[in-house]
């Protein structure tokens, strides 16, 4: 107050705080007026500052657990098929090498080509019926026909 109690003392933001405001104002696309106006209500409503998650940080590690877990299982189960699917591929190829020591690689092949049929009954008899029909010697998707 002033020597005269009927008047309040006036308050005016220093220059360096009065620019911050300004930028502000001109972020928001307002007048320093109305930003001052806005920012003075805002804090008229006493705003809790806390924000309540939607989980617990429990609840996240434990959510990040079971997708670990997940990814490890799934993972596992990539290796363990991948490996089925070359096994027999590596076997034939081992075992034609035992056989015939010093063989090319275009004997190899040939090994491999020569034992497709032998190697493919196996895969369509395990998928016919469940992925795949047979209608005398042509296979469709199970869903699919002629």
């Amino acid at each position: 107050m002033t020597g005269d109690d009927t008047q309040p003392a006036m308050t005016y933001p220093a220059t360096d705080q009065y620019e911050d405001w300004k930028t502000d104002a001109a972020d928001m696309d307002m007048s320093v007026s109305e930003w001052i106006q806005a920012m003075v209500e805002a804090g008229r409503k006493k705003f809790d500052g806390s924000v309540e998650p939607d989980e617990t940080v429990r609840e996240l590690r434990e959510q990040r657990n079971d997708l670990k877990t997940e990814l490890e299982h799934a993972r596992d189960r990539i290796d363990k098929l991948e490996n089925q699917l070359h096994r027999g591929e590596r076997e034939t190829i081992r075992r034609f090498v035992e056989e015939n020591p010093g063989a090319t690689r275009g004997e190899i092949g040939q090994r491999l080509a020569d034992t497709v049929p032998e190697r493919l009954t196996p895969h369509l008899d395990a998928l016919e019926g469940v992925e795949l029909k047979k209608e005398g010697e042509e296979y469709y998707p199970a869903g699919d026909g002629p």
